[in-house]
């Protein structure tokens, strides 16, 4: 097996039929394994591009090695269960071992592009390519499957769709994901066995990955368009050839955009424009239901300057963008949400898929420019509830969603704090809020404002929600998940809003640590008080909490911490880039070294619901029934390792740096 052996082009035949049969499966495979970050149209097109490279090439004399020098083709050391071949049972060896590991080589590469450096400037255009079309999946099909997966680690993600959707058994599926190049494909493998998300459905014609819609970027003007830009293509040339010729580098003021124009995307007679009662006739209350509005959403000149800003990405005009916020120009023509004056700023906000535009300008004219970028993937009632507008003197006026019906400002640092109304023009704008107090140390925060916002009845009766600003286009959805009822009930289905007295309460002691997310790509962040348990030597009632900030890509940074009756709060553990405490990381561990008023060390750990016992070895050694465990301390800095028991038998590590994981 350590020894290379070749064969010849049978094998590469047997992987075309193999491709050809299981395209529909790559492409499932590829795509739901691309980043979550890509846009619709450009991960279908890469899942495809992966796929059509999967195939073998034959080396000289018309032989095939496989990576590795492990042998594949005829005469391969066969893998038990698994010919491999066309019409075989899914599985890891054969051609279809080979071809799944080449589309996931692809598809865990970095931004899901191949490592070159002309394939990471898009050259050459690799197949397919499509020209004048937006391609993206129907609603309900593989685009719900990679929604439900969102945040999950792209080899997990992969492991879930080998073993739970094509039924590759989980040996084989640790094998393909090594051959692909994953570091450690048997975790990923535990990691997909305990993710809570059914395959009946996923199996169902409807999550065909080949499926999808098509749209064209123009159709009338395709013609003059591609006249025109051949001769700008000409101009530019001639331009660079001058500038070659006597020695001077191009001129500051433009540089080219990230990404080419579709047709007809930068006129501002061509803007999708929403009629303002359609948010309340719709099944999707998100920015699409947004209405044009503004006193200048018909100024046309206006409306250009910003298109132009953003497609010519001229050095004058400085550019700021969430991370993960891509800043190429609009595929299609944009949506306008808002134009008009503000605090002495004329100032667009635009709609392009998944992200949020604002250009701003002096309200005399094009002076003082700026644009913004924001990601706003899958918002809904409460994240595309508002948008900054402006900011000056320490103050913020938001462009409220239309199914608002009233707001108000509160200071999260007081629970009992009933709020004050905040003023609304006619055009959806507020009056000017405070924001949180931006520099200075978290014992020098005094108040942390917030937005309260409450829905239309027409929409939803008695909703009201709460948004923080952290600086960015879109505030962040706060938001509460309380105690469970006793040992077996069933936590809330979802994070309630953080308008009652029990959250509000949770939310008082952590609201200036929301200092720390200012300037990420965070959507949400919800307090989940997940455990309870009694303090050594009569402390009181202590409570654990998970804060969880969930970015808009999907993964998410959690803090734990434990509250106990009186005093401050004390961190317990950290996770970056994690799903503790989500939808995907519902079974959590931790533990910490607590200190009594009289002085003595104990060893603390809690866990989730379904957590049945708990077991402490290394320095501590303890055992416990249930969810809480405590036990007399060790030295200090000895190791402690903690494992609990599910009610399902399955066991958990304690959280740490790294995210916890499974035994």
């Amino acid at each position: 097996m350590g020894t290379s052996q070749r064969f010849g082009s049978t094998a590469v035949e047997a992987a075309e039929a193999v491709l050809v049969e299981q395209y529909p499966h790559l492409v499932r495979l590829a795509y739901l394994t691309l980043p979550d970050g890509l846009g619709r149209h450009a991960r279908v097109l890469r899942a495809h591009r992966a796929v059509q490279r999967g195939l073998p090439r034959a080396r000289a004399g018309d032989e095939l090695e496989r990576p590795g020098g492990a042998p594949d083709g005829p005469g391969a050391p066969p893998d038990p269960g698994d010919p491999g071949g066309p019409g075989a049972p899914p599985g890891s060896g054969g051609p279809l071992g080979e071809v799944r590991a080449r589309v996931l080589r692809a598809a865990l590469a970095p931004g899901g592009r191949p490592g070159t450096a002309l394939a990471r400037w898009g050259w050459p255009p690799a197949p397919p390519f499509v020209w004048g079309l937006r391609l993206w999946p129907p609603a309900g099909g593989i685009d719900e499957t990679a929604r439900l997966l969102g945040g999950v680690p792209a080899a997990v993600r992969a492991a879930f769709v080998l073993h739970r959707l094509d039924g590759l058994a989980e040996a084989g599926t640790v094998r393909v994901l090594a051959a692909a190049g994953v570091a450690d494909p048997a975790e990923s493998v535990r990691l997909a066995l305990a993710l809570p998300v059914g395959e009946t459905l996923l199996r169902s014609t409807e999550f065909d990955a080949c499926v999808v819609n098509t749209r064209p970027t123009d159709l009338l003007r395709r013609r003059r368009r591609v006249r025109v830009g051949w001769a700008a293509a000409a101009v530019l040339a001639l331009v660079a050839g001058v500038a070659v010729a006597d020695g001077a580098p191009p001129g500051p003021d433009v540089r080219p955009a990230a990404g080419a124009v579709a047709a007809g995307a930068l006129d501002p007679d061509r803007l999708v424009r929403i009629p303002a009662a359609a948010w309340s006739d719709t099944a999707r209350v998100d920015f699409t239901a947004w209405p044009a509005r503004g006193a200048r959403a018909g100024d046309r000149g206006l409306l250009a300057r910003a298109l132009g800003a953003w497609a010519s990405r001229s050095a004058q005009v400085p550019v700021s963008a969430a991370p993960g916020t891509p800043t190429d120009p609009p595929g299609r023509p944009p949506q306008l949400l808002y134009a008009g004056d503000v605090e002495g700023r004329a100032v667009v906000l635009l709609l392009d898929a998944d992200r949020v535009v604002r250009y701003g300008e002096a309200a005399g004219g094009p002076r003082e420019r700026a644009l913004d970028f924001a990601r706003t993937d899958e918002a809904g009632v409460t994240t595309a509830g508002a948008l900054a507008v402006s900011r000056a003197g320490g103050r913020v006026r938001y462009l409220l969603a239309p199914w608002i019906a009233t707001a108000a400002t509160s200071d999260l640092l007081r629970p009992a704090d009933a709020g004050q109304p905040l003023a609304v023009a006619a055009d959806g704008v507020t009056a000017a809020a405070a924001v949180p107090a931006v520099a200075g140390a978290a014992a020098d925060c005094a108040s942390w404002p917030v937005l309260v916002l409450t829905s239309s009845t027409r929409i939803v009766e008695k909703h009201s929600f709460v948004l923080a600003d952290l600086g960015a286009l879109a505030p962040v959805h706060l938001t509460y998940t309380p105690l469970p009822d006793g040992p077996n009930a069933v936590p809330a289905r979802q994070p309630r809003e953080a308008t009652g007295p029990a959250a509000r309460a949770a939310w008082a002691p952590l609201a200036c640590g929301l200092r720390e997310l200012r300037g990420g790509a965070v959507r949400a962040v919800n307090v989940w008080d997940f455990a309870a348990s009694e303090l050594p030597e009569g402390g009181g009632r202590a409570v654990w909490s998970c804060t969880r900030a969930s970015g808009w890509a999907g993964p998410g940074d959690v803090l734990v911490r434990l509250r106990p009756p009186a005093g401050p709060a004390q961190d317990v553990a950290r996770a970056r880039s994690t799903a503790a405490c989500g939808r995907f990381g519902q079974h959590l561990l931790v533990g910490t070294r607590w200190q009594t008023a009289a002085g003595h060390w104990y060893e603390l750990a809690a866990g989730s619901r379904e957590v049945a016992a708990i077991t402490a070895t290394g320095a501590v050694r303890a055992e416990a029934a249930g969810r809480s465990l405590t036990a007399p301390a060790g030295p200090e800095g000895a190791p402690v390792t903690l494992t609990a028991r599910l009610a399902s038998g399955a066991r958990i590590t304690a959280l740490d740096g790294a995210g916890g994981g499974r035994d």
